[in-house]
């Protein structure tokens, strides 16, 4: 049967075939995933090692703002020359990048290296969810986008931990080498399991000039965030001029996508309204979910009183109900034809949880502090799978990878402009003291501290709201495929 299947590729796949093929994209981003967490905890070590303190959170940003401009070029290179070959380009540039990290003899070798392995990174998690639409039919689909809100709910819990513990135990470069063999096993998954999956190809230019400019304003952007108010005044010719600059480089990426032949965006898939509703509400959402991630843990530690350790268990509700709220909404979206309704309801209450939180988070009990958290991310775990799921119905087949590649692009903006925004509300103060740092909150949680992160939680219960609102604006297509007739 094997044999029949390799010498038939458009044979109908069977259900054993499109296990494997999700089983393979899923390891690839786990991959990608991890890389994102596994390194947090590990940044101080990394930090006096090295001797170089200051330019610590580039190490995060620097990977974030490569995967983000990476993300849709990987989109229409998928298109052009399928999505195994992208695939594998992906993974052996991610492992390049890693092998580069572990050997990095200084702070600036080390944040180059994180933009080379962002660049492989950025297209793994995109171009898994494409795969997935290449094999399942859009009514189908949600479940296993469900597996991968799983993928992601394993390495935020188990990312810190780990590498916490490498880093304490062993050396921090073993955070990267690790990343060796399991990019051998996911290459060697992906080379076996993409084989088999239908060919959409279609000649495509790749838009390297846009990509160039939305890095750029991105870089800029997030300088004038993190430095405004910490390294120097918001009013300093230094920030200023970030601002501006920054702002000329987003005029000038949308000059390009008005007037390129193929831009980095295209513009006629962003003309849907499918597309363009779900695209931003996506946006706003998952960015704002990113970015109360990166800052809980320092909540915990400054308010609370909790340890470091401490509050990486507590912020395990807010990683764990987005993986219950997506597979329940997943698994949903195959018997009932309004599907926008429970996505609906569950951010609205993940709004109206970060507004409790910013009036009463520094008098809760903890348990009542994480059941909070646990309804507000079940609520945007609804969200991620319908969003998903309905930009892929909305476009033709051809379309998928750079649909996706799109929405992709966007969730990774949101998260590292919300956080550089919600930085800038917590940290961004004191520029006559060198700035704020993690230390010089713990000192006391005085009334100015937690007006700050009460700050933050209203920014939040924004970013769900905007949310809401373009969701509102997304029209509710019927989708394709077969799943049983719809209940409701």
């Amino acid at each position: 049967m094997d044999a029949v299947r390799a010498a038939d590729p458009a044979a109908p796949l069977s259900h054993a075939d499109v296990r494997r093929i999700v089983t393979g994209v899923m390891l690839a981003m786990f991959l990608a995933a991890l890389d994102q967490t596994i390194v947090a905890t590990a940044l101080p070590t990394i930090g006096r090692e090295l001797h170089n303190v200051a330019d610590l959170p580039w190490v995060v940003t620097a990977y974030l703002v490569a995967a983000t401009a990476a993300t849709p070029l990987y989109g229409k290179f998928s298109d052009i020359h399928g999505r195994r070959v992208s695939m594998l380009v992906g993974i052996a540039t991610f492992m390049v990048g890693s092998l580069v990290c572990a050997l990095a003899p200084n702070m600036l070798v080390l944040i180059a290296a994180r933009g080379l392995q962002g660049l492989g990174g950025g297209g793994l998690i995109s171009l898994a969810q494409t795969a997935v639409a290449d094999v399942a039919a859009p009514r189908e689909r949600g479940r296993y986008q469900a597996y991968f809100a799983a993928v992601f709910a394993s390495s935020s819990l188990a990312g810190p931990v780990l590498g916490g513990v490498i880093a304490e135990h062993l050396h921090w470069s073993v955070i990267f080498w690790i990343n060796l063999p399991l990019g051998l096993l996911a290459y060697w998954m992906t080379d076996r399991t993409l084989k088999r999956l239908p060919r959409h190809e279609r000649w495509h230019r790749l838009d390297v000039l846009g990509a160039a400019l939305i890095t750029c304003a991105s870089v800029t952007l997030m300088l004038a965030l993190n430095w405004g108010g910490s390294r120097y005044e918001w009013s300093s010719p230094q920030v200023l001029s970030l601002l501006v600059g920054s702002l000329v480089l987003w005029a000038l990426f949308a000059w390009r996508l008005l007037t390129a032949e193929e831009p980095l965006i295209p513009l006629t898939v962003l003309r849907d309204r499918v597309v363009r509703a779900g695209t931003i509400s996506s946006c706003f959402g998952m960015g704002t979910l990113i970015g109360l991630t990166v800052f809980l843990p320092l909540f915990f530690e400054v308010v609370t009183g909790l340890t470091a350790g401490q509050s990486g268990l507590a912020l395990i509700p807010l990683t764990v109900g987005v993986v219950c709220g997506a597979t329940f909404t997943g698994r949903r979206l195959a018997h009932v034809r309004h599907y926008k309704r429970l996505p609906l309801v569950g951010t609205s209450i993940a709004a109206a949880g970060c507004v409790a939180l910013s009036f009463y988070a520094a008098d809760m009990p903890l348990v009542l502090l994480d059941a909070t958290l646990a309804l507000i991310s079940v609520g945007m775990g609804t969200m991620l799978p319908v969003t998903t799921v309905s930009v892929q119905n909305a476009v033709a087949p051809q379309q998928l990878g750079t649909t996706t590649a799109a929405i992709g692009f966007f969730r990774q903006l949101g998260g590292a402009l919300m956080v550089a925004v919600l930085g800038a509300v917590v940290l961004g103060v004191h520029a006559d003291s060198g700035g704020v740092t993690r230390e010089t909150l713990k000192v006391a949680a005085s009334s100015e501290q937690i007006g700050r992160f009460s700050a933050m939680f209203l920014v939040a219960a924004l970013g769900y709201a905007l949310a809401v609102v373009f969701f509102l604006r997304m029209e509710e297509r019927p989708l394709r495929g077969r799943a049983g007739p719809p209940t409701e």
